[in-house]
């Protein structure tokens, strides 16, 4: 079959753009590393993070679970932009508020009480650590850590991470932790990927 003119100057266009899409993607590499904890409990649940606005917008719901009195996960990252979907678990009412978002008290918000096995939800467009209360049980807490971008990751048990998928650059590496102070590192990430430590302190 033959090309001619317009049809094929498209076709050559199309072809092109599909192979850069494609190398894109293959040039997507992971960021790993492990966060040491100094004057804390535990290097776990602390979130590491891209400081970049890259990634398409959120398209899937992420789930905070209300089980055993417990906000399951406690600590979950979402980029702006993310609906997350709180279910309750357990056999009696929560109650799901938080006072701020990033310390801004005008972002306060109440979703009020729900029974099991019913969700509310709700889409978080503003940055910052959204601390999670119950006004129903108040030894319940957890946070959803909003950040720019859709490459971030939560430390495990041990402090380590990977961050999956990120696109060739340079790129600010940030943390948040509940108890202790943001950290920040430059790394550049290749087709092999990049290794990082990092340090937070109380």
């Amino acid at each position: 079959m033959k090309f001619t003119g317009h049809r094929a100057a498209l076709t050559v266009i199309s072809i092109a753009a599909f192979l850069g899409i494609t190398a894109g993607v293959g040039l997507a590499a992971d960021i790993q590393g492990k966060v040491t904890a100094q004057g804390m409990r535990s290097a776990a649940g602390i979130v590491v993070y891209v400081d970049a606005q890259i990634g398409g917008p959120p398209s899937q719901h992420v789930t905070v679970d209300q089980k055993k009195m417990t906000f399951i996960p406690h600590v979950i990252a979402v980029q702006k932009g993310t609906t997350v979907d709180f279910l309750n678990s357990d056999a009696v009412g929560h109650n799901v508020y938080w006072p701020s978002v990033g310390g801004n008290k005008g972002l306060a918000h109440n979703l009020g009480t729900w029974p099991q096995g019913q969700t509310k939800s709700f889409t978080f467009n503003d940055l910052g650590a959204v601390p999670l209360l119950c006004n129903v049980h108040p030894e319940m807490s957890g946070y959803v850590v909003v950040v720019p971008s859709a490459y971030h990751a939560v430390t495990g048990a041990d402090g380590s991470f990977v961050i999956r998928g990120v696109p060739p650059g340079h790129y600010a590496v940030k943390t948040w932790s509940s108890g202790g102070k943001p950290t920040v590192q430059q790394v550049d990430v290749g087709a092999g990927g990049a290794t990082i430590a990092l340090t937070v302190t109380r």
